[in-house]
């Protein structure tokens, strides 16, 4: 059951269990075998404390010991998405609204294959962007991979949680 799809379906449960967001699932070669790259997010601070990262590892480690979805030697990779995170949903794109961010299309839109500006909004399955002197519509079936670009803007609104709030949100998650 290698398919992504197929591991997407038996992770978002699990995620969503413990009150995340699956944000991307990956599979990448490594030097020592193929790295199952799971992302999530808190949905009220977009960020994941490393205690999350060890509960939806432990629970995905238990689910696949029962299951055994991927037929090869694999490493399991928890984390967030990181500051300059991706962009896999199209709710991702009227979220950060206002940042920059950079999408690869899958058919070049007029002459570009790559578009880089400033979220501008979603409409529809649209994702707008603003570039130089025009907004462009891009399909959201049309972009390959889209990521925010690291900006002081960014750094500013992805302030890392502070250890009390950290503690706070590990408190929640005991109640």
């Amino acid at each position: 059951m290698d398919d992504l799809a197929e591991l997407t379906a038996l992770i978002e449960p699990e995620a969503r269990a413990l009150g995340l967001n699956l944000v991307r699932v990956a599979m990448f070669g490594g030097e020592d075998g193929p790295v199952l790259q799971v992302m999530a997010e808190r949905p009220d601070t977009r960020q994941l404390t490393l205690a999350d990262c060890g509960s939806l590892s432990r629970r995905l480690s238990e689910v696949f010991d029962e299951v055994d979805p991927i037929e090869e030697a694999y490493r399991l990779e928890v984390s967030s998405p990181g500051i300059d995170r991706p962009l896999t949903r199209l709710g991702d794109y009227a979220d950060w609204v206002g940042h920059r961010a950079k999408l690869k299309l899958i058919e070049a839109l007029g002459n570009r294959k790559q578009v880089d500006g400033d979220l501008a909004g979603v409409e529809g399955d649209d994702v707008l962007i603003a570039v130089t002197d025009e907004t462009l519509r891009v399909p959201f079936a049309q972009i390959a991979a889209g990521k925010l670009v690291l900006t002081d803007k960014l750094i500013a609104a992805t302030a890392p949680l502070d250890a009390g709030d950290a503690e706070e949100l590990e408190e929640e998650d005991d109640d």
